[in-house]
């Protein structure tokens, strides 16, 4: 598929999107974490570019690859922790809002893994990575030629 639209033709866009993703990287949810919802985020949506940059991002980071092509079917996988159990309901009922909101039974899954702040920026990470895809899917980017810029990530997750 080719490339139909350059976003940074407006850097007004680029800008804003930055300073989300600024915030979420100084919010304290773990890096891996955010990858790892972000990944899943953009195969709901089908975006091959964003879903190509975070496996990357994730493989960066010592992911393994199990737990990435795991990823679709998480809800049947050994490999997920509570809280990332929760973290990707939490992200898959914010991405696919239409299919009758976000129910209360999800809320009660993520709310023991999550404090208010943890959620409320669990939830701007998955409405940004919604956007990022949407930008993406709409101006065609071409998937595959993302390289990870910085793969200097601690154990933990913490950006060095």
């Amino acid at each position: 598929m080719k490339s139909r639209l350059d976003i940074n033709i407006a850097p007004g866009i680029y800008k804003a999107m930055s300073g989300l993703e600024s915030y979420l990287h100084q919010s304290g949810l773990d890096i891996p974490l955010m990858h790892l919802i972000k990944l899943r985020a953009s195969q709901l949506n089908g975006c091959a570019y964003c879903i190509d940059m975070h496996w990357k991002d994730l493989r960066a980071i010592g992911e393994n690859e199990q737990r990435l092509y795991g990823l679709d079917a998480w809800h049947e996988s050994p490999y997920y922790s509570e809280r990332e159990r929760a973290a990707l309901a939490w992200t898959e009922a914010v991405t696919l809002i239409t299919d009758g909101h976000v129910s209360d039974q999800v809320y009660e899954q993520v709310k023991p893994h999550f404090n208010d702040k943890e959620l409320a920026d669990l939830t701007m990470a998955v409405a940004t990575i919604n956007a990022w895809n949407r930008l993406a899917i709409a101006s065609r980017s071409e998937a595959g030629k993302y390289q990870p810029v910085r793969a200097a990530i601690h154990e933990t997750g913490k950006n060095a």
